[in-house]
């Protein structure tokens, strides 16, 4: 075969491989035609899904059914030695989750001793976050208002200022005449004299 055959051979569209041939146009697929495909793909990836987790059940109960009984034993130990690590490790992820989300929370959470930490792992071996979440927000508030009286027996509180204004002090109330004694007291001028706060 000479050069020239080859280039001609290579120069014109396969209708095979999904090329249109010179003289007609390609329409483009429809948004339903696209659905439809992304569908199929969707349906068949799920099958395949399936079908590997049916495998690899399979494969693993071959595996047991052929174990000896020292080796079913070794499977055995290191499952449990697998599932206490797990729960140890669980049990510190649980607390510094707790620890967290308490403070992101605003609230104070109660001794370690008094929590069972246990309570709150999946079958995993892994923090349950909701029910954490659940625990956390369970604990009360603290209160913003002081817990015992303030200033008890520590004489008159508050900004003397704002009683004063306005306000007539005991000096000026004794050069008053009792007629004006009569109308400052209507007026709300001898108010603050009268609870005692000046």
């Amino acid at each position: 075969m000479d050069d020239t055959t080859q280039n001609q051979n290579t120069q014109q569209p396969d209708p095979q491989q999904g090329q249109a041939p010179a003289g007609t146009e390609q329409k483009p697929p429809t948004l339903e035609e696209l659905q439809a495909d992304v569908e199929r793909w969707k349906a068949l990836s799920r099958q395949n899904e399936k079908n590997y987790n049916e495998a690899r059940t399979e494969l693993s109960k071959l595996k047991e059914a052929s174990m000896t009984d020292a080796e079913k034993a070794i499977e055995k130990a290191k499952e449990e030695a697998r599932n206490a690590a797990l729960s140890e490790v669980g049990s510190r992820l649980v607390e510094a989750e707790l620890r967290v989300q308490a403070a992101t929370a605003g609230v104070t959470l109660p001794p370690a001793e008094f929590l069972n930490v246990q309570r709150f792992l999946t079958a995993d071996g892994s923090p349950d976050s909701a029910a954490i979440q659940t625990f956390v927000s369970s604990l009360p508030k603290p209160s913003k208002a002081p817990e015992f009286a303030q200033g008890i027996g520590l004489g008159r509180q508050g900004d003397s200022g704002s009683y004063a204004a306005g306000q007539i002090g005991r000096d000026a109330l004794s050069r008053m005449s009792p007629s004006e004694i009569m109308a400052a007291r209507k007026a709300g001028k001898l108010d603050a004299l009268m609870r005692g706060d000046l």
